[in-house]
């Protein structure tokens, strides 16, 4: 895991190169047949970074996005109308079963297919009209990082294909972002030891690193058997923050922008309840410190719009690092495999 985390400045690079093309290819179909929706489907990591998806294409297009629940089309065989929208299927190996299914009908249904995959040969790829390649090479830990960062990449791209605001020359900085990120390893390594005992937690997000959220939770879950719960900063208020008493562990996406502000408000009143707090940002934020227990801050400051990628770097490593301090595996979870086929 610790090594396909580091590989990810790389892939990412990759992915760029290779997507562009098909970015460009995608951007003069959709130029004579936009769509006035867009459906995403996915499951698991690749759900995590639909989710995203939903946040930026919403943002920079103005589109409507919905995230697909597949049972409506695998258990209860709902036609569904998909003129006019794109369908875009998110999935790692390709050969997520009921992904598949939702794509296929879709596309039988008048939608226009967007496949996102790290298996060009995949069936995923051989159903879906356009295909978008993460190029992370093969990813052998069950835990899945730098095909999340790809996904997440190519959603970018999707955006610019449908003519949103996103400039491609900030696009090609987020390799070295994510680079300075991994500098961070040995200190991030350093304070998860702190949480070793851990048993229960909280990761909370809002806007774009909502997604990250759910990512960070999934991994703190999968690889190192924490029981964590994921939130928006607004909709932890709205009850769940009564599971907090002193000490408890509460990790915090807390980049600089738009968020900032709800974001502190809850790091305030959780600060009062004295949780134990852990805020990912970066030098744009100076505020943080005052609200939080420890703070990774990564070294370059950004734009808001770019701090997903970077931002789930150090979650990363700080999962895969506490996984080795409480003496599992993290690439090899008990009960999961890298392909999960469900219906």
């Amino acid at each position: 895991m610790l090594e396909e985390i580091r590989e990810q400045p790389e892939a990412l690079e990759r992915t760029l190169a290779g997507g562009l093309r098909r970015a460009e290819a995608l951007r003069k179909v959709v130029s004579a047949r936009r769509p006035r929706l867009i459906v995403l489907v996915a499951r698991g990591t690749s759900d995590n970074a639909a989710l995203f998806g939903r946040y930026l294409l919403e943002i920079t297009t103005g589109i409507p996005v919905s995230l697909a629940a597949p049972s409506i089309a695998t258990l209860y065989g709902a036609r569904v109308d998909y003129r006019d929208t794109l369908v875009v299927a998110l999935s790692q190996s390709g050969e997520s079963t009921d992904t598949n299914r939702v794509l296929e009908h879709a596309r039988e249904r008048g939608a226009l297919t967007l496949g996102i995959t790290n298996e060009p040969a995949s069936t995923l790829a051989h159903l879906a009209e356009h295909v978008f390649r993460v190029r992370a090479r093969r990813e052998r830990s069950i835990a899945a990082t730098k095909t999340y960062t790809g996904q997440m990449l190519l959603l970018y791209l999707l955006a610019y294909a449908l003519g949103g605001a996103v400039r491609v020359q900030e696009l090609e900085r987020l390799p070295e972002l994510v680079q300075s990120a991994l500098r961070m390893e040995e200190a991030i390594g350093e304070l998860s030891e702190r949480y070793r005992y851990m048993r229960y937690a909280v990761v909370v997000g809002r806007g774009l690193n909502y997604a990250n959220a759910f990512e960070f939770a999934l991994k703190l879950m999968e690889t190192c058997y924490v029981v964590a719960e994921r939130f928006s900063s607004a909709d932890f208020l709205h009850g769940p923050i009564a599971l907090v008493e002193p000490s408890f562990p509460v990790f915090a996406f807390a980049p600089p922008g738009v968020t900032w502000p709800s974001m502190g408000g809850t790091l305030e009143k959780l600060q009062r309840m004295q949780a134990e707090i852990v805020a990912i940002t970066d030098p744009g934020n100076r505020d943080v410190e005052a609200r939080a227990t420890k703070v990774i801050r990564l070294p370059r400051r950004m734009r808001e719009l770019l701090t997903p990628i970077p931002y789930i770097v150090p979650a990363q490593i700080f999962a895969a690092c506490l996984a080795e301090h409480r003496g599992y595996d993290p690439d090899k979870p008990r009960g999961l495999r890298k392909v999960t086929l469900t219906m």
